[in-house]
């Protein structure tokens, strides 16, 4: 993002092999960090970081405590610090409430609140003074426009995005009551036609809910006051703002990057 200066971070992108994770991951790099790209598809997540310049790939499925202390431990070691921890690893459900499925919600719920709770644990850890790291740095969480606003067809995905946005309250009221130095905030990206974008789409049609995936997506703009989908730099410019120290005094806070669709 332009005029934002990211020189001499350290920065940990989980989901990053694909997607709005990719497009952070690159606009992080832009600005001048080094990234580390951590997910759970090692031959595309080695592709996309040999593409972005400095970048190195970890494995890491979001879900294990250990291998979030071995992927902390390896950015650390490989990219010299810890500045930068962004959660944007997870999956979406698209499911009717009456015909939830407990296995499948159950894994969404682990991937997209536990992921991203592991990930503020491991980034305080590091960042935190005495932490491997040990300089402070900023963690941004991923919720969704779906936390703002009642779209069908979502309903255990809005309930683990809403539940990123309190969690990210409460990281950054203990990172200052303790001293960590860490401020923590999240960011409601709208929809973007990214593969799990289009997806839902597809599905919300499947269920009878929009006539086709284009009437969905139809749905979608009109609900947004900017009259367009989102598109990942936009998400990921975002991202490059809160990492920033132009947003130095923003700490504990959601910001929608949707077009005006939550407001």
């Amino acid at each position: 993002m332009a005029g934002l200066d990211l020189t001499g971070r350290r920065a940990l992108v989980t989901g990053g092999a694909r997607g709005l994770g990719q497009g952070m991951a690159e606009a992080l790099t832009a600005a001048g960090a080094r990234v580390m790209i951590a997910d759970v598809l090692k031959d595309l997540g080695e592709q996309t970081a040999a593409g972005i310049a400095g970048a190195g790939f970890v494995e890491l499925d979001v879900t294990s405590d250990a291998q979030w202390e071995t992927a902390i431990a390896h950015t650390v070691a490989e990219l010299g610090g810890l500045d930068i921890v962004v959660n944007n690893a997870g999956i979406e459900v698209t499911q009717l409430i009456v015909d939830a499925d407990p296995d499948e919600h159950r894994r969404m719920y682990e991937i997209n609140l536990l992921g991203t709770t592991l990930g503020v644990k491991h980034a305080f850890r590091a960042m935190r003074p005495g932490g491997a790291a040990g300089n402070g740095g900023t963690v941004i969480n991923v919720a969704s426009v779906a936390a703002t606003i009642a779209f069908p067809g979502i309903a255990g995905y809005s309930a683990t995005k809403s539940a990123v946005d309190r969690l990210t309250r409460v990281a950054a009221m203990e990172s200052g009551k303790l001293g960590y130095g860490v401020r923590v905030n999240c960011i409601y990206p709208g929809l973007v036609p990214t593969e799990m974008g289009v997806k839902l789409a597809v599905e919300t049609s499947q269920l009878g809910l929009f006539e086709n995936p284009d009437a969905a997506v139809a749905a979608v703009i009109e609900l947004t006051p900017s009259g367009r989908l989102g598109e990942v730099s936009d998400i990921a410019d975002a991202v490059v703002f809160l990492a920033s120290d132009q947003s130095r005094f923003v700490n504990g806070v959601g910001l929608p990057v949707d077009g005006g669709m939550g407001m």
